[in-house]
């Protein structure tokens, strides 16, 4: 069992290194035990329904096979609209119907939905009353970028309403939230306490998420929270004695675990081995905590079989840039997905790949924890590639400059005072992101752009902003028609935008996937292609638990084909270290170990 067991405990770390499903298994284990136990998913792309086999909503739902454990998940939408009748259900009777619906098309943006969410979050820290029903809440949160906000902002709204206590803000008169400020303290107060709140980082052997578990390590270190354990997750041992390829795979990982930043060098640590399956089902997840049976791996490996010809004979990297450079001179690329299936590095490669090609081109992401240079290391880039990234703290600073500048002038002393404050309100940062998005989108008319967007969840919030901007200018427009285009509409524009899904070929990824492309369809939104990422079944593999991993994956590659994808790429599992270099330089497909 993992060493702390507090009255809180979150796991959190990099998309795709295992948070749902250690989060479950922590949370079936303490039940098992005899504890009630309440997990919470805070992602707004949450899969503990596919994890855990149960349906759970946004109401606390008993998990099906498990005694005293209950889950339910943080529904951003369905938490802004229960925020905005809270707002306002005292108008009823006093405003007219019109009016009422004004104020809720208002409270529509991106900053109340986050907002509203953080409420169900500080709900459950901070409690309703003083009964406790639950020994043990457990929360799995949304990749690092969103969960660092999430933890941000009861320190950030109660110094907002604290300075501003008769101003007014995105989300509404800030005296409607002044009811909620002593629950913001003492939110704050728990999850600073190391006995009442852990932090369970959790990673993969792999440098790029061991530097996002430090990185998120320290940042919530600064913000109090210091009770703090590393999960390392997937870690391989060859079972088999003759697979240079599982060789090489189980020497980068422990070389990559002697190489891991001292701060976590010095975290106490907990490994979990890397398993012939995905965990998904109540029995598997009872599996975490107890050690690999080898024998039944081996016996189960001499029965698996590759099919000669595989469904990962598809086109690859080189063929997307190919198609992507032919049909168009300039335009948006866009790698969409699940946190942790590649989407930085694959934006990456199609960067240079496109730039290779004598293109000028524009990398960004907008992923509050991804580091575009982290990927990149040493990889001489080509001239016409510039790279930066959408930092949201340097978004709010340059939009709190611009709009000052705009509106400061002429104001007396007063009027001055209560504009820096409303700017204060962390509702800013959203709206700052989404103008430097909506910039980077124009940008494509001149050049390729390609952005790295942020996990499933955050990235659909602020395609939402985007669809509240257009609807507004739509609202307000004097233009005629035929000359309007806002951000949205080249989103919608397929010749323009091309939008690429990346999942991996396992069950929750691809359940995923398919979410998303349904939510983009709804907005008019159709994307270009899938990518499947880390396919084992592309690598030449002897290894009997490699080998069942790999024939896992080849029904969830015909899904993908024959159910989802306009066009489906695939990319085999690389083995090195170097991620990216390999993508740039190798043609990637049937890959061999040297």
């Amino acid at each position: 069992m993992l060493p702390e067991i507090t009255p809180f405990i979150f796991f959190t770390g990099k998309g795709g290194v295992g948070k749902t499903s250690l989060a479950s298994a922590t949370a079936i284990k303490l039940a098992d035990e005899g504890k009630t136990i309440l997990l919470i998913s805070t992602d707004p792309a949450s899969n503990l329904k596919e994890v855990l086999e149960t349906e759970i909503t946004e109401k606390i739902t008993p998990v099906k096979g498990v005694e005293n454990l209950h889950a339910v998940n943080i529904d951003p939408e369905i938490s802004a609209e229960e925020y905005r009748k809270r707002v306002t259900s005292p108008m009823e009777g006093i405003l007219p119907q019109s009016e009422i619906e004004k104020i809720k098309e208002e409270l529509s943006g991106a900053c109340t939905t986050e907002i509203a969410a953080f409420d169900e979050f500080a709900r459950y820290i901070a409690g309703d009353d003083e009964n406790q029903p639950y020994d043990v809440i457990i929360f799995d949160t949304a990749p690092t970028g969103h969960t660092l906000r999430l933890l941000e902002l009861p320190a950030a709204w109660s110094t907002f309403i604290e300075s501003n206590p008769d101003g007014a803000s995105c989300i509404g008169p800030s005296s409607a939230l002044k009811t909620s400020q002593a629950r913001y303290q003492e939110v704050v107060n728990r999850l600073k306490d190391k006995n009442t709140t852990t932090v369970y980082l959790v990673t993969r052997p792999d440098s790029t998420a061991l530097r996002e578990a430090d990185r998120s390590g320290k940042e919530l270190h600064e913000m109090g929270l210091k009770n703090q354990l590393l999960l390392i997750n997937g870690f391989f041992e060859p079972v088999g004695s003759s697979d240079p390829f599982a060789e090489k795979m189980k020497n980068i990982a422990e070389s990559t675990l002697e190489n891991m930043p001292e701060r976590l060098k010095k975290m106490k640590q907990v490994v979990f081995p890397l398993r012939p399956y995905n965990l998904l089902g109540i029995e598997k997840l009872r599996n975490v905590f107890k050690p690999l049976d080898v024998a039944e791996i081996k016996k189960n490996g001499t029965t698996t079989t590759m099919p000669e010809h595989l469904e990962t004979d598809l086109p690859g990297l080189d063929h997307l840039v190919d198609d992507l450079v032919k049909e168009n001179e300039h335009g948006l690329v866009m790698t969409m997905g699940k946190g942790g299936v590649g989407k930085t590095s694959i934006a990456a490669a199609i960067a240079i790949k496109i730039a290779r090609k004598g293109c000028p081109v524009h990398l960004t992401t907008t992923d509050p924890a991804a580091h575009l240079m982290d990927h990149i290391g040493d990889i001489e880039l080509p001239e016409n590639l510039e790279v930066n990234r959408i930092d949201p703290h340097a978004e709010k600073r340059e939009y709190i400059e611009k709009v000052l500048k705009q509106k400061g002038q002429n104001r007396t002393e007063e009027q001055l005072k209560l504009l820096k404050e409303d700017l204060e309100s962390p509702c800013t940062e959203e709206v700052a992101v989404f103008h430097a998005f909506s910039k980077a989108i124009h940008l494509a008319r001149r050049k390729f752009v390609v952005i790295d967007t942020a996990p499933t969840g955050h990235t659909l919030l602020l395609l939402d902003s985007t669809g509240s901007y257009h609807r507004e200018v739509l609202r307000n427009t004097t233009m005629e028609a035929g000359k309007l285009k806002t951000p949205y509409m080249y989103l919608q524009d397929s010749d323009y935008a091309k939008l690429i899904i990346v999942t991996l070929p396992e069950t929750t990824p691809i359940t995923e996937a398919a979410k998303l492309q349904a939510d983009l369809r709804r907005s008019g939104i159709e994307p270009y292609a899938w990518i499947a990422n880390q396919s084992m079944a592309a690598a030449n593999v002897t290894d009997p638990l490699l080998k069942q991993r790999a024939q896992a994956e080849l029904p969830h590659l015909h899904q993908i084909q024959n159910v989802h994808a306009n066009k489906l790429y695939t990319i085999p599992w690389i083995v090195e270290d170097r991620i990216l270099e390999i993508m740039v330089h190798d043609s990637l497909h049937k890959q061999e170990v040297i």
